[in-house]
């Protein structure tokens, strides 16, 4: 989410207040929710800040709650509508509601998925992401997990973690948490939708992280010569970094399409202040 204090003096003033969507949303649009994976629905009058607060061209791209993922295994749907239910303030501005399926979540149970698809809310988008290795074998399972999405127009998200595990944490903290918490699996580049997803786990090297962003450069110029709208969270180890890593690779897209300028961050404006 956006309210990393970690940010401060950097992305957000150096004396932030509490409230911070704001500044972010001057610079970035769009947003990975990942807190309501864990704990599920803001509280209404939270959503309704958020709603005040976010232009109309900013997209929350939020978790479905764990509790529907991974303790029901999309066996009981009524929560699933429920907390999109919830977030009704936002619909306007939502980008594609991530759907994050266990790791032993595997073909057996595509017709879990499948149900959810059939009844998802037509106006408002999908994007799931999978774990299971017999995903990313390019076998019949795979092929039946990508057929379902483009049935019903879901995105398949796209988890890039050649970067976070391209090199030895060497005692980062930071660097090897991430490499022991994140799936090592392999990147699968497809578009099954409107909306593809990209999330880029990268490491603290900022070469590192270009290299392995080189590659993605062309692909999002297709999509965006397409008319479809991609989506680009980046991750670094820690996510300190992560604000000056997602504009570094934007300024690196920018170089091969036209895209608008990303505006200053708040601290540097304040700086140009004095």
């Amino acid at each position: 989410m956006w309210a990393n204090q970690d940010w401060q003096g950097s992305l957000y003033p150096r004396q932030a207040k509490t409230d911070l969507l704001s500044d972010y949303a001057a610079v970035f649009s769009s947003v990975e929710g990942n807190t309501t994976f864990y704990s599920g629905a803001p509280k209404p009058d939270t959503i309704a800040a958020w709603a005040r607060q976010a232009p109309a061209h900013f997209r929350f791209c939020f978790k479905l709650p764990s509790r529907v993922t991974h303790e029901q295994r999309l066996s009981q749907l009524e929560d699933a509508w429920a907390f999109l239910s919830a977030l009704a303030p936002l619909h306007d501005r939502l980008g594609p509601t991530m759907v994050q399926l266990p790791r032993d979540f595997g073909p057996a149970e595509l017709p879990k998925l499948e149900a959810l698809l059939a009844q998802w809310p037509t106006h408002l988008p999908c994007a799931v992401e999978v774990r299971h290795p017999v995903f990313f074998h390019k076998g019949e399972g795979e092929k039946a997990l990508n057929r379902l999405l483009i049935t019903y127009g879901a995105n398949r998200v796209m988890l890039d973690v050649r970067p976070v595990f391209s090199a030895p944490a060497n005692g980062h903290a930071g660097l090897a948490h991430a490499q022991q918490e994140k799936p090592k699996l392999p990147l699968h580049v497809l578009s099954t939708a409107e909306q593809p997803i990209i999330r880029f786990i990268g490491h603290i090297d900022k070469t590192i992280n270009t290299r392995y962003f080189s590659p993605w450069i062309d692909r999002l110029a297709l999509w965006i010569s397409q008319g479809k709208t991609p989506f680009l969270f980046v991750h670094t180890a820690d996510n300190r970094e992560s604000p000056d890593m997602a504009r570094h690779l934007y300024r690196t897209l920018q170089q091969h399409i036209t895209l608008p300028a990303l505006e200053p961050f708040a601290d540097e404006k304040q700086s140009q202040l004095f």
